[in-house]
C-alpha cells in the first residue's frame, strides 16, 4: 500500500462527518431540547453556546486560508487561478456561515461556489440550516438556488441537541429554493411547518412560498394537511417567523354549538396599528338568537402604563318563554311571550404613572343584568351582581396621601311580585355614585418631641344614591374629618396603646321619613380606644418531626372601645363605610396562634405544580396587563421553597358589647349594619338587642406549596348555629390536582309582601303572612375541581369543575375540558353545562385546535379555560 493511498484512508477516517440529527421544530420543549434555550417570549436574546460557525474549522483537515474571512478546506483540493476544486468533505467557511457538500467549486474572486452532494448551510444572523441536492450559492452576496430542499430557520444545532434561538421556528421544503437576498427566500413547490420533519403532524403544502427570515412567510394556493389529510384550502396565508411577529389581517374564524343561541360561528379582524398599539373587532352569527360583537383595544405608551377597552354585545331576537305575572296569565293558564335578552357590555382598564402621581381607570358598563346571566361564558362571572366603575389619582408623599376619586357602583336583585320570582325575570338596582371625591391621610406621626403620635383621615365628596322608591337627587355634599392622637406604650414585652378620635362629619342632605331632605346635618362623635396585647407566648420543639424544627406561637389581644355623640343614626344616609358610625360600648378579644416549621436540611424540591388556575376559591394571580400572560410555573427554574414556612394560622377574635341597643341606633326585626360589627365579620348578625357577637374563626393550612386548606368560620353561641362557613381544599400531586369547596350561609332577611304564600327559590325567602315579617334565609353550595396534566403537558390532560346548590339539590354549572398536546399542534374539547335560576339553562360545547406559532381555530378562549 502506498503512503499516499494511506494518507488518504486515514485523512476520509478522520474527517468523515456524522449523520446530521432528525430536523425539530416545536413550540413545546422536549426532553432531548438543551435547557439553556430561551424562553418563550425572549427569543432573538442569543445565548452563550458557541454556535457551529465558532467551532475549529476544518478539523483533522489541511486547511487553506483564501482571506481574512475565507477557510476553505477539504480531503481533495484543486486551484486554478482564482477557482478552487474541492471533493471530498469539502467546507468553506466564509463570515458567519459553513457551505459543505462532497464536491464544491468555489471562485474566491466573486464569491460563486457550485456544490453538490450533500449540501448543507449553515448558520447567519436567523440560524438558518438547508440541506439540499445541489445548487448555486454566491458567499459574498449572500444568493443562490438549491434543488430537493429541507431547511429550518430560528434553530441552533449541537450534535443530537437543539437550542431554540426564536420563538418562531419553522421547517421547509422545497424542489426548487431561491435565496434573493440575506433575508429572502422562495421556495417552489413546497411544503412549511413548525412540526417534527420527516413525519410532520401538519404543514402548508403550497405551489409558492415567500420567506421574509426574521418576519412573515407569505403562502399561496396552499392547501393545509393534518395527519396526512387535507383540511383546507387557503389561497393566501402568512406564518410568522419573527419574535413577536404582528400583521394586520382576518384572523382563523371560530365555530360552536349551543343549545340556547344554536349553532356559532364568527371571524375577526386584527389591525396591528403601530408597535405599542392594536386592535380586533370581530362577530359571531348566532343561529337561534341573532349576531354578536366583540372588540378590543390595547395600548402600551410606556412600561409603567397600559390601556385596554373590552367591548361584547349581542343583537336578540329573543326567546319563546311561558309567563304568568303579564296581564291575563296565571299558573293555571300561562301565556307565551318573546323574551330579548341582548345588552352590551363594555370594561376599560387602564394604569399610568407620571410625576410621581398613579392613575387607574376600571371602567364597567353593563346595560342589562339578564344580558350577563344569559350570555357570559364564565360562571362566577355571569352571577356576579356587582358593576363596579372607578377612575382614581393618588400620590404619597412623605408618609402623607392625596387621592381623588370618581366612582360608581351598581348591585343588581331580582324583583319579587307578591312574594314570587317574576317570569320573565325582571331585575333591579341600587346605585351609589362618588363624582368626585377627595381624599387624604396619613400615616402616624411623632407630636414634636412628645411621647405621642398624630394621625388623619379627610374626605370631601358629591354623592348620590338610588334605588326602587328612594332616591337623593342629583349630589350631595360630604366632609368627613377624622383626627386621631395615641400614646403607645411598652414595658417587658406589654404593648398598650390608647388612642382619641374625634369624628367630623357634615351632610348637606338627611334621611327623613323614607325621604332625602335638603336640610344639612352634622355629627359629631367622640372615639376612646385602649388596645392591649400581653407578650407573645412560644416554644420551640427541640426535637424534630418529619425532617423539620417545630415553632408554636400564640399573640393575644384585647380591645376597649367607646364610641359617643352619634346620636342621629337613622338620619344619615348610607353610601360607605364611613356612614355607619354608630355609638358603641365594647370589649373584644382574641388571639391569632402560629405555627412554623424550619427545614433541617436543603432537601430536594418539587416544582411542578399543574393546573394553578384550577383551585377552589384561589385569587387571580397578579399582573401588569390584562392579557399579559402569567409565568407559567412549569416553564420556571426550580427554586428551593423557604426555609421556614407558616405552616398554620388560626385566629379567634369575638366581641362583647356592654350597650346592646348601640345608643338607640339599632332597630329590632331587620338586619343592622354598623361600623364595629363590619370590622368583625362580613355577615349580618344583630337583628335584636344582643350582648355577645359571634365568635369568629379564620383557619389557614399550608404544609406546602402543593396543598392549602382555608376555613372561615362564624358561629352564634347565642342562637346556638353557624351563620356562615367556607371551607376550601386545593391540592396538587405530580401532574394531578384536586380542589374542593362548602360555602354555607344563614342571613335574617326582613321582607314585605302581602296575601302570598311561604317560598324560597335559588336564595329568594319569603314569610308565611301577609305583613312585614323577618325570616332566616340559608344559602349552601358545593364546588369541585379535578384535573390531570396541564396546559402545555404533552399528551393527554383533562380537568372538570362543577357546582351544585344544596338548598335547593341542582347542579348550577359543570365543566369538562379534555386536551392532547402534540409536539407543534394541539386540541382541546370542553362542555359547559348552566342552570341559573328561572334565567338560563345551556348546554355548550366548544374546541380549540392550536398550531404552533401560527394561532388557534375553535370557539374556546384563553381566559375561559379551566386550565
Amino acid at each position: 500500500m502506498t503512503l499516499r493511498t494511506r494518507f488518504l484512508i486515514t485523512a476520509l477516517f478522520l474527517c468523515h462527518q456524522l449523520p446530521a440529527p432528525a430536523l425539530v421544530t416545536s413550540q413545546l420543549l422536549s426532553g432531548n431540547f438543551d435547557q439553556s434555550a430561551p424562553p418563550i417570549g425572549q427569543a432573538g436574546q442569543k445565548t452563550e453556546t458557541p454556535s457551529a460557525t465558532s467551532a475549529t474549522p476544518c478539523a483533522n483537515q489541511a486547511a487553506t486560508q483564501d482571506n481574512d474571512e475565507t477557510t476553505i478546506c477539504a480531503i481533495q483540493q484543486e486551484k486554478d487561478g482564482d477557482v478552487y476544486k474541492l471533493r471530498g468533505n469539502a467546507e468553506i467557511h466564509y463570515r458567519n456561515y459553513i457551505l459543505r457538500a462532497d464536491e464544491v467549486t468555489y471562485n474566491s474572486d466573486s464569491g460563486e461556489a457550485i456544490a453538490s452532494g450533500h449540501l448543507t448551510l449553515d448558520g447567519g444572523p436567523n440560524d438558518e440550516h438547508i440541506k439540499a441536492s445541489h445548487g448555486i450559492y454566491n458567499l459574498t452576496a449572500e444568493t443562490g438556488r438549491f434543488y430537493d430542499v429541507t431547511g429550518t430557520t430560528g434553530l441552533r444545532f449541537r450534535g443530537n441537541r437543539v437550542v431554540l434561538t426564536s420563538t418562531a421556528p419553522f421547517a421547509f421544503t422545497g424542489k426548487v429554493v431561491e435565496k434573493g437576498s440575506p433575508d429572502h427566500y422562495l421556495v417552489y413547490d413546497g411544503t412549511i411547518t413548525t412540526c417534527e420533519l420527516p413525519h410532520p403532524k401538519w404543514q402548508f403544502q403550497a405551489h409558492k412560498v415567500v420567506v421574509d427570515v426574521g418576519g412573515n412567510a407569505s403562502i399561496y394556493h396552499s392547501t393545509f394537511w393534518l395527519h396526512g389529510f387535507p383540511v383546507f384550502y387557503f389561497p393566501y396565508a402568512t406564518h410568522p417567523v419573527a419574535r413577536e411577529a404582528r400583521e394586520t389581517g382576518f384572523l382563523v374564524p371560530t365555530v360552536g354549538r349551543s343549545s340556547t343561541n344554536g349553532n356559532e360561528i364568527g371571524d375577526a379582524f386584527y389591525w396591528a396599528i403601530d408597535r405599542s398599539m392594536d386592535a380586533t373587532v370581530g362577530a359571531e352569527y348566532l343561529s337561534k338568537r341573532g349576531w354578536s360583537q366583540r372588540g378590543e383595544f390595547r395600548a402600551r405608551p410606556s412600561d409603567t402604563s397600559y390601556v385596554d377597552l373590552n367591548f361584547f354585545g349581542v343583537v336578540d331576537r329573543g326567546i319563546v318563554i311561558q309567563t304568568s305575572t303579564a296581564t291575563g296569565c296565571s299558573l293555571q293558564s300561562p301565556c307565551l311571550q318573546v323574551l330579548r335578552e341582548g345588552g352590551q357590555e363594555a370594561r376599560l382598564t387602564a394604569e399610568g404613572n407620571f410625576w410621581g402621581f398613579r392613575a387607574v381607570s376600571n371602567v364597567d358598563y353593563l346595560s342589562s343584568f339578564l344580558f350577563r346571566l344569559a350570555f357570559n361564558e364564565v360562571f362566577t362571572q355571569a352571577v356576579n351582581s356587582e358593576v363596579k366603575s372607578q377612575v382614581f389619582l393618588s400620590k404619597a408623599v412623605n408618609g402623607f396621601s392625596l387621592s381623588g376619586m370618581v366612582e360608581r357602583y351598581q348591585n343588581f336583585f331580582q324583583r319579587l311580585n307578591n312574594g314570587v320570582l317574576t317570569n320573565p325575570p325582571a331585575f333591579d338596582a341600587i346605585q351609589i355614585l362618588h363624582a368626585p371625591s377627595l381624599d387624604a391621610s396619613s400615616v402616624d406621626r411623632a407630636l414634636g418631641r412628645s411621647p405621642f403620635v398624630w394621625s388623619f383621615d379627610a374626605s370631601l365628596g358629591g354623592l348620590a344614591r338610588s334605588e326602587p322608591g328612594f332616591h337623593t337627587g342629583n349630589l350631595l355634599g360630604r366632609f368627613d374629618f377624622s383626627p386621631e392622637l395615641s400614646l403607645p406604650l411598652q414595658f417587658r414585652g406589654w404593648s398598650l396603646r390608647p388612642a382619641l378620635t374625634l369624628h367630623e362629619t357634615f351632610y348637606s342632605q338627611r334621611f327623613v321619613g323614607g325621604q332625602s331632605l335638603k336640610d344639612p346635618t352634622n355629627r359629631q362623635a367622640l372615639e376612646t380606644s385602649v388596645e392591649l396585647r400581653p407578650p407573645v407566648l412560644e416554644k420551640v420543639f427541640q426535637n424534630q418531626f418529619l425532617g423539620r424544627k417545630w415553632k408554636h406561637v400564640i399573640e393575644p389581644r384585647a380591645v376597649y372601645r367607646l364610641v359617643t355623640g352619634v346620636n342621629d343614626f337613622a338620619n344619615v344616609l348610607h353610601f360607605d363605610e364611613r356612614d355607619l358610625l354608630s355609638n358603641t360600648h365594647e370589649v373584644e378579644y382574641g388571639f391569632v396562634t402560629r405555627l412554623y416549621a424550619k427545614r433541617s436540611s436543603s432537601g430536594s424540591q418539587d416544582c411542578e405544580t399543574p393546573m394553578t388556575g384550577l383551585a377552589v376559591g384561589s385569587a387571580a394571580p397578579e399582573q401588569v396587563v390584562p392579557w399579559q400572560r402569567v409565568s407559567n410555573l412549569d416553564s420556571l427554574p426550580c427554586a428551593p421553597g423557604p426555609e421556614v414556612r407558616e405552616i398554620a394560622t388560626w385566629e379567634i377574635a369575638q366581641k362583647y358589647f356592654l350597650d346592646p341597643t348601640f345608643g338607640g341606633a339599632l332597630v329590632t326585626g331587620q338586619r343592622n349594619v354598623f361600623t364595629t360589627t363590619e370590622d368583625l365579620t362580613g355577615i349580618a348578625f344583630i337583628t335584636r338587642p344582643r350582648h355577645l357577637s359571634p365568635a369568629v374563626s379564620r383557619l389557614r393550612v399550608a404544609t406546602s406549596s402543593h396543598t392549602d386548606t382555608e376555613w372561615d368560620l362564624d358561629y352564634d353561641f347565642q342562637l346556638g348555629r353557624m351563620n356562615s362557613s367556607t371551607l376550601l381544599v386545593n391540592y396538587n400531586m405530580g401532574p394531578f390536582t384536586l380542589g374542593g369547596g362548602d360555602a354555607f350561609l344563614q342571613i335574617p332577611q326582613q321582607i314585605t309582601q302581602s296575601g302570598s304564600t311561604s317560598t324560597q327559590s335559588e336564595g329568594q325567602c319569603s314569610p308565611t303572612t301577609s305583613t312585614t315579617t323577618q325570616v332566616t334565609c340559608k344559602f349552601q353550595q358545593f364546588r369541585v375541581a379535578l384535573g390531570y396534566g396541564g396546559l402545555t403537558r404533552r399528551g393527554l390532560s383533562a380537568a372538570s369543575s362543577f357546582g351544585i346548590d344544596a338548598e335547593t339539590r341542582q347542579l348550577q354549572f359543570a365543566t369538562a375540558q379534555t386536551s392532547y398536546n402534540w409536539d407543534c399542534c394541539g386540541v382541546t374539547l370542553e362542555y359547559r353545562r348552566y342552570a341559573i335560576a328561572n334565567v338560563r339553562n345551556e348546554n355548550l360545547f366548544r374546541f380549540t385546535f392550536t398550531l404552533a406559532n401560527i394561532g388557534s381555530f375553535g370557539n374556546l378562549r384563553r381566559q375561559e379555560r379551566l386550565y
